[in-house]
């Protein structure tokens, strides 16, 4: 981590996203903000995100809803929503602030009413930074992401920025790339003029866009 800040504003946040830097708290209850600088970035190239068989048949059921920026702050809450998490108060304000000013979205699986799956990001020109997902029932996360990748790549994006890598990352095609090759992707996309809504999408469309693995 780098520098602390205990006042971050909407522009500042931006700044730091085009800069290749991003904030974290180290705790819930923490007021202080980190600027996070790794070595190494996690990215997800869009033309090669994996679907296995088991999620394929799940996306092909279509027994799901997805919507894009309907309950923002209710998917970051349940995004916090675990023993340990680095979305304090001060980052939660800041990604709603930012939602209102058309920069941070939210695409949403909503199941028999109920939201199950989610994920939410920054967009900024071409790139597209995700800052986290979660899930209350099998897959859902995997769902909003796999219809996340399609919308991104049809939008215009070039590239989505996942932060550190996981094993559950890496699954689904993420790969992890060394901090000179990042800016040097995140400088390239940021020239472009991207457009997070470029309509809805269909399970057909989602899963002709994806690698399928066993």
């Amino acid at each position: 981590m780098t520098g602390a800040s205990r006042l971050l504003g909407p522009q500042e946040m931006l700044a730091g996203y085009a800069q290749g830097i991003f904030p974290m708290a180290e705790a819930r209850g923490s007021e202080v903000l980190h600027w996070v600088d790794p070595r190494f970035r996690g990215i997800m190239p869009l033309d090669k995100f994996h679907i296995s068989r088991s999620l394929a048949r799940r996306i092909r059921r279509e027994n799901y809803e997805i919507r894009t920026n309907s309950a923002f702050l209710d998917v970051v809450d349940l995004c916090a929503a675990r023993p340990e998490t680095w979305i304090n108060a001060a980052l939660r304000d800041l990604y709603g602030r930012l939602h209102a000013m058309g920069f941070a979205h939210s695409l949403e699986v909503v199941q028999e009413g109920a939201l199950t799956g989610g994920v939410f990001g920054i967009a900024l020109g071409g790139a597209f930074f995700g800052e986290s997902m979660f899930s209350t029932r099998t897959d859902a996360s995997k769902i909003a992401l796999a219809y996340l990748v399609e919308r991104l790549a049809r939008g215009g994006f070039r590239l989505f920025d996942v932060q550190f890598m996981t094993d559950h990352l890496a699954s689904l095609g993420a790969v992890e790339i060394p901090r000179a090759r990042y800016r040097a992707l995140l400088a390239e996309a940021l020239a472009l003029d991207a457009d997070f809504d470029p309509g809805p999408a269909d399970a057909y469309s989602v899963l002709q866009r994806s690698t399928q693995t066993s």
